[in-house]
């Protein structure tokens, strides 16, 4: 029996940044599943930092956490949701990994006093941390995405180990596909393929020959410059796919489908009689739902401190949309930025939403925006859901106004407040490094019997969640909260971190905070119940507004009527 061998699929970018490289190289993981392969997922990221766990979210959008901690790139996010791959640390490099870990081999020798080189010492490494996924997992196809753009100086090694990669495989066993851009000139009223061209170019100049082109426009790309694209770029017809703008993320592997870049593929790689045919129904059935489902909306309000990009909270916004098509329901979201709750009149910007959710986020602007939100959400009986900073807020708002500790605070915020209800590990106490000094991965939570948390998860005794934090609630305080009614409903196996707390339903229909970050797990097909159930109590909730406006008008009108009766004098 021959040993089975990997073959690779190296994605790359031309002309701009956020061309969607991420969502092109998921999807294409996606089709290929629905072929019956087995995909692994790489990302190799240029940029210096070691990984993007200190980088700021406006920057560079979400830090995406696996379940062995690793602090990665969003994309990893979608290659998760788009795909059954396993990731962990091994998937994501960037090159201020790549160079730590060779100057780390100079430092201990392991060179033997060679001169170190960007190649073949960096591009070597580069290769290694390739192979050692393929390795690990053995794959039918390992798919590997390279940030950044062509041309950038950074992302040179990383081109040039792909090349030597695709080279060393040989023909057939490793294909190059290139995301670029056909932007449309109004000023001309024409699609122009001249970026394009040049983008091929920088990239055969490094000694890559791409043979499928994804190209980005917002409009179907026609025939004849389709044509003038792979008479230019040296390649085939029919490999000049037009990746169009579509409403939904979910819609790219269709798209991609009816262009047969599935097909492509497997003939490029010689897959064609192994894996002969498709199977898109589930996807085409969700995709069918989250553009028109039957049961309705809802409208949630997010409070945060990162709305302004959206990418900040990518999971969490495709939680709530899996969520949706679990509850087939379309799901409205309002980002809301806390500090805009600051205002006398903060009631009215929150009283029209079905739910409010409150996400994850480090620092103390806009905690006074976020304990307003919570509060109106506890008092007025609205479905609330708390996110690691979500459930430490919805502590510190329950120890205030409901156990009567004023100053309650976390000691992110105030370190001298007398009622420290968050406070640091007691581990990092001394840590001052923000690099991977956090509770990272996936962690243990046992759930209380008869809780909402138990039967949310289907009354499973324990769970595992991913965690990203520095601050935990202090147990000195867990009595003290109880006593006026808040549920600790889950934590860790020693007891030792409150992963959970909510409010019994006597007290309020649906109000549930967790510490972790549920986000993380959640897929198109198999939506986290957290979520599910917490777009099910928004829409519960909607329910019963309309409902009651519904009986309100129905009693307005018969007063009306029996006032209309006695001043006519008629019975």
């Amino acid at each position: 029996m021959t040993e089975k061998k990997t073959k690779y699929i190296f994605v790359t970018g031309g002309v701009v940044s956020s061309l969607g490289k991420g969502l092109a190289a998921s999807s294409i993981g996606c089709l290929l599943e629905a072929r019956g392969m087995t995909v692994q997922m790489m990302k190799l990221d240029p940029y210096i930092n070691v990984d993007p766990g200190t980088m700021s979210p406006f920057q560079h959008g979400e830090v995406f956490v696996t379940d062995d901690g690793a602090e990665t790139d969003l994309d990893l996010g979608h290659y998760e949701r788009f795909t059954h791959a396993k990731l962990s640390q091994a998937n994501n490099w960037t090159s201020g990994r790549i160079y730590q870990s060779v100057i780390n081999k100079e430092r201990r020798g392991e060179y033997l006093g060679k001169t170190i080189q960007v190649i073949p010492h960096i591009t070597d490494e580069i290769k290694a941390a390739v192979r050692t996924v393929a390795d690990m997992h053995t794959p039918d196809i390992l798919i590997v995405e390279i940030g950044g753009t062509v041309g950038d100086i950074e992302s040179l090694p990383f081109m040039e180990a792909i090349r030597q990669m695709g080279n060393e495989e040989g023909r057939n066993n490793a294909i190059f596909i290139h995301v670029t851009l056909v932007p449309f000139i109004a000023a001309a009223g024409e699609l122009k393929t001249k970026p394009t061209q040049h983008s091929v170019r920088e990239l055969r100049e490094i000694g890559i020959s791409p043979d499928i082109l994804l190209c980005r426009s917002d409009r179907p790309l026609p025939s004849d410059l389709r044509k003038k694209i792979g008479l230019f770029c040296n390649v085939q017809e029919n490999a000049v796919i037009s990746a169009l703008d579509v409403p939904s993320i979910y819609e790219v592997p269709l798209a991609f489908h009816e262009q047969a870049l599935d097909e492509l593929i497997v003939n490029n790689l010689h897959l064609k009689e192994m894996f002969p045919s498709v199977d898109l129904k589930r996807w085409r059935e969700l995709v069918s739902t989250i553009k028109d489902p039957t049961g309705g909306n809802v409208k949630i309000a997010i409070v945060g401190k990162y709305v302004e990009l959206e990418d900040s909270y990518k999971s969490l916004r495709e939680a709530l949309t899996h969520a949706g098509v679990a509850n087939n329901l379309r799901v409205n979201v309002t980002w809301i930025e806390s500090e805009n709750l600051m205002k006398d009149d903060y009631e009215n910007e929150l009283q029209d939403f079905d739910a409010i959710l409150v996400p994850g986020g480090f620092g103390k602007r806009g905690i006074g925006g976020m304990l307003r939100a919570i509060k109106y959400a506890r008092k007025s009986g609205t479905p609330y859901f708390g996110i690691c900073l979500g459930m430490q807020t919805a502590c510190i708002e329950f120890a205030r106004n409901v156990c009567g500790l004023r100053d309650a605070d976390s000691t992110e915020f105030n370190e001298e407040t007398p009622f420290p209800i968050i406070f640091k590990l007691r581990d990092l106490v001394d840590v001052e490094e923000l690099g991977g000094t956090m509770r990272l991965g996936e962690w243990a939570c046992n759930l209380m019997p008869e809780s909402l948390a138990r039967e949310i998860y289907h009354g499973a005794p324990e769970i595992g969640e991913r965690h990203r934090h520095r601050f935990e609630f202090n147990p000195e305080f867990k009595e003290t909260l109880e006593h006026e009614g808040l549920v600790f409903s889950g934590v860790s196996p020693d007891g030792k971190f409150v992963e959970m707390v909510e409010l019994p339903r006597s007290m309020h229909p649906f109000f549930i905070a967790c510490q972790f970050h549920p986000e993380y797990k959640s897929k198109p097909l198999d939506a986290h119940p957290l979520f599910t159930a917490f777009v099910a109590a928004a829409w519960n909730n909607r329910m019963k507004s309309e409902n009651l406006e519904h009986d309100v008008s129905r009693d307005l009108g018969i007063e009306s009527q029996d006032r209309a009766e006695v001043e006519t004098g008629e019975y």
